[in-house]
């Protein structure tokens, strides 16, 4: 029998269906570099689905903003490359925030589309609320252009129920009630 790696915690060794294998784990410091150096792979459309709005480049100052973390409030894990954090290319990011009120969070997905489509953005998905559930949140929320339907199908199937947002033309708002929703 072949001895198990241990890994340390929310990090843990994917197969994705292309055969790459990626390491998630939590977001480092030292990933800000490397996501700022890839920012110029994403595809447009993918920055904006992410950000809602369009962005050429993410400063030093964004990224090392999204690295840090309270952890307190804030979570990110990354599906990266098997190396050590600031030698590896980040392939997806997911992040989840708590917010002011303790009972709410927000949260957000990028997966590039050189591993899309492979149910990583599923994957990462039922990490936060994982996460969520142990901060002891009562609602995840986040907001989603009405035509990127990836994402609100992926949130339809877990569980999210869609609010309108009359305030903000062309997006949805998706929600998921911890108290009410199964856990994985």
């Amino acid at each position: 029998m072949a001895a198990r790696e241990r890994l340390p915690p929310w990090h843990e060794r994917i197969v994705l269906p292309n055969r790459r294998e990626v390491l998630i784990r939590p977001i480092r410091p030292e990933d800000a570099e490397p996501i700022r150096a890839s920012f110029g792979l994403l595809q447009p459309e993918e920055v904006r689905q992410r950000f809602l709005y369009s962005l050429t480049e993410l400063t030093s100052e964004m990224a090392d903003r999204f690295t840090r973390l309270n952890p307190k409030t804030e979570f990110a894990l990354v599906a990266a490359e098997p190396l050590p954090p600031g030698e590896a290319l980040v392939g997806a990011v997911a992040r989840i925030a708590i917010d002011d009120n303790g009972k709410d969070a927000e949260y957000a997905i990028l997966v590039s589309h050189f591993i899309s489509h492979m149910g990583l953005g599923r994957y990462l998905m039922t990490r936060l609320v994982k996460w969520a559930r142990g901060k002891k949140v009562e609602r995840i929320y986040g907001d989603v252009f009405e035509h990127n339907l990836p994402m609100l199908q992926l949130a339809e199937s877990l569980g999210f129920q869609r609010e309108f947002q009359q305030d903000a033309p062309g997006l949805v708002r998706v929600v998921l009630n911890l108290n009410d929703a199964k856990e994985d």
